[in-house]
């Protein structure tokens, strides 16, 4: 027996596409049930021809029997019950009479025609002995969606070139098949891009209901066709009005246009990104490996500082290297207590007792440092203004509340200081190791493998929390960790501006 539901008032619309396959994944089918699960709705799909194509353009068409059609499309219909259809490439006759068959004998109550007869790089994909069975299926539809070029096709007429003339040629075919015609103004030249629906009296809310756009400049548009008309029959299987479907559907396809260049797919006519309205995380280990891409240009500015050379040969004045550890004690006092508030924040157990113990004993060590050097010495231990806005900027991070943003403004205190110690120890180690060398124990300190493994497990749980974080706050989160990559230069240069 069927499955049983409520038609268009249905929450998820179960939605069959009936059209071509690309095997490159930016048209036909493929673009449809993108389109359909993009708008919420459970997309099922007859396929009526087989194409070698990509994005340079279709080499290769192949349209199985007719009968195999009709029996995918009674398959679907005898188990399931159909909200929506979308009807894209027919291939010949046959196939659109197995087609309008099918439609009289279901007759579900939202059907969409995209008219597909010649593809945007020119290839014709409707046999033209096809033409006349094609205009014979529009009035079985509810809404039809030519691009100029098929809607003069479907007309016998040439293109038009401008806006009210295409809107005219979108009456006649409204007269002549009964039905509601999307006029798309895509095509056209100018910074704008309108679409306007078009029908019989009372049809719509007026003969010519117009919704504007603006032009998206992307080469990009592979499948613009197939995924607006799945679109406007998923939403309107699920509104059940065509003025809000396309209100709906029209600025999704400009967001899909306009974030069409982050797919990288092809080297010729791209496809949209359907997909660019859901939050994706970052595949494991990419979110922190763009951070150490952008802390790459601090590192370098870290190594080229007098004050790392100075301590790198062992010629930096006393009263630096005095001053730049005085501060950072004072440092640690505002750090220890960000680190305890991570903690706190962490979502996992390995989180909480990483922040509090792994963490707490680099600060023993670091502070052993500090007291051993600096009970000998007198210095004035006013916080600096570097050292003040760094606390600050850390104390800020805490107080948002999110744990993701912490453990981003906090992790450039283990990385770069990981990352700098092994190379100046490198240095230091190329150098011989002189055994006289002032600041050998704090290059040792910071080349320490358990700080390195400590620091790895810093950028672990980093990205941990970059996973689980939604786009805002991962962008947040890079903020945080890009400020206080800042903050670590300006603090190891501290020391060369106080002198």
């Amino acid at each position: 027996m069927p499955s049983r539901g409520t038609g268009a008032g249905t929450r998820i619309p179960r939605v069959l596409a009936i059209a071509g396959s690309d095997p490159s994944g930016g048209a036909g089918i493929q673009a449809d049930l993108k389109s359909i699960a993009a708008h919420g709705g459970y997309g099922m799909a007859a396929i009526t021809a087989l194409t070698a194509q990509n994005t340079r353009g279709v080499t290769a068409v192949h349209v199985p029997p007719a009968d195999f059609l009709a029996r995918q499309l009674d398959a679907i219909s005898d188990d399931i019950t159909v909200d929506a259809v979308k009807i894209g490439m027919l291939g010949d006759s046959g196939v659109i009479a197995a087609v309008r068959d099918w439609l009289a004998k279901v007759r579900p109550a939202v059907v969409v025609l995209d008219p597909v007869m010649v593809a945007t790089s020119g290839d014709r994909l409707l046999q033209e002995s096809a033409e006349a069975a094609l205009r014979d299926l529009l009035p079985l539809a509810h809404l039809v969606t030519p691009n100029l070029a098929e809607l003069a096709m479907l007309l016998n007429e040439d293109v038009q070139e401008t806006w009210p003339q295409a809107l005219e040629q979108g009456r006649r075919l409204a007269a002549a098949t009964g039905t509601v015609v999307l006029v798309k103004g895509g095509h056209l030249r100018g910074a704008g891009c309108p679409d306007a629906l078009v029908g019989l009296p009372g049809a719509l809310s007026a003969e010519v209901v117009e919704v504007p756009g603006e032009r998206v400049d992307t080469r990009n548009s592979h499948g613009t066709g197939c995924s607006l008309s799945s679109a406007m029959a998923t939403i309107q299987a699920r509104a059940g009005n065509w003025e809000e479907s396309l209100r709906e559907a029209k600025p999704w396809l400009a967001g899909a246009l306009a974030a069409s260049d982050t797919l990288e797919v092809g080297s010729g006519n791209g496809p949209v990104h359907h997909f660019h309205h859901v939050a994706v995380p970052p595949m494991p280990g990419a979110f922190t490996a763009q951070l150490r891409e952008d802390a790459e240009a601090e590192l370098e500015e870290i190594y080229g500082l007098e004050f790392i050379g100075g301590l790198v040969s062992g010629s930096l004045p006393e009263d630096q290297f005095a001053y730049y550890l005085a501060q950072d004690a004072l440092y640690l006092n505002g750090y220890s207590r960000v680190l305890a508030r991570a903690s706190a924040l962490a979502p996992t157990e390995e989180g909480q007792l990483f922040w509090a113990a792994s963490a707490q004993q680099c600060l023993e060590v670091e502070s052993e440092l500090h007291r051993s050097w600096l009970s000998t010495r007198t210095v004035r231990p006013g916080l600096g203004p570097v050292t003040k806005a760094y606390v600050d900027h850390l104390t800020a991070a805490s107080a948002s509340g999110s744990y993701g943003v912490l453990a981003a403004a906090v992790l450039p205190c283990f990385w770069l200081y990981a990352e700098a110690g092994r190379t100046l120890h490198a240095r230091f180690v190329a150098a011989g190791e002189p055994a006289d060398h002032p600041y050998a124990e704090w290059l040792r300190t910071y080349a320490d493998e358990d700080f390195a493994a400590a620091t790895r497990r810093a950028i672990g749980l980093v990205d941990a929390a970059a996973q689980a974080a939604g786009e805002t706050e991962r962008a947040a989160m890079a903020e945080a960790f890009r400020q206080s990559c800042r903050l670590e230069v300006e603090f190891f240069d501290a020391p060369r501006l106080h002198a």
